[in-house]
């Protein structure tokens, strides 16, 4: 004979006042709250991490592709899945500071990361785009970087809408391989 079986959600001691809510901790967030690997100062000496990205191996960086001019690196705090970013080695903060060879090869490295996200994981559409300063939101305002967000019809769920959260279900370093694999040649 079955028994029907009520499941209580686990109760947490030391989060507050029991409310019947289950909550999904996301600690490894408070780095990037917090300015954790941001840099000191505006000059490429000052910590900026997408001047010591390319000093790293690929996997280690994070690094999906390579060109002459700039490079394709998955963001270490990502909007969702795939989230990667084309950044200029040379440390620059406006766009209007490219050179024509960096601003061609930016673009073809958008184009090519495009390809290689809808290749590895079928997205729909992509938000892409540059914060130039910090007053435009520009998380590393002294070294230019333009990401490219891959987007999925409903990938906009109650989770980032009402939770502030963002599920992402999948390793940086096994995302990093996936893109890599899939990287137009």
């Amino acid at each position: 004979m079955l028994h029907s079986m009520t499941i209580e959600p686990e109760q947490q001691i030391g989060v507050g006042t029991p409310d019947a809510f289950q909550r999904l901790w996301t600690p490894h967030r408070m780095a990037y709250i917090q300015g954790e690997n941001k840099p000191t100062g505006p000059e490429a000496g000052d910590g900026c991490p997408f001047c010591a990205i390319p000093e790293m191996s690929d996997e280690d960086g994070l690094v999906i592709a390579r060109g002459r001019h700039v490079y394709a690196v998955l963001n270490l705090y990502p909007y969702n899945g795939g989230h990667l970013m084309v950044v200029p080695y040379r440390h620059v903060a406006d766009y209007t500071e490219l050179d024509h060879a960096e601003t061609a090869e930016l673009a073809d490295l958008t184009k090519r990361a495009m390809v290689a996200l809808r290749t590895a994981s079928g997205a729909h559409g992509f938000n892409i785009g540059m914060n130039q300063g910090a007053a435009a939101g520009a998380g590393i305002a002294a070294h230019l970087h333009q990401h490219i967000v891959p987007r999925w019809g409903g990938d906009t769920n109650f989770m980032p809408v009402v939770g502030h959260t963002k599920i992402l279900p999948q390793l940086l370093a096994d995302t990093r391989k996936m893109l890599a694999d899939a990287w137009p040649s």
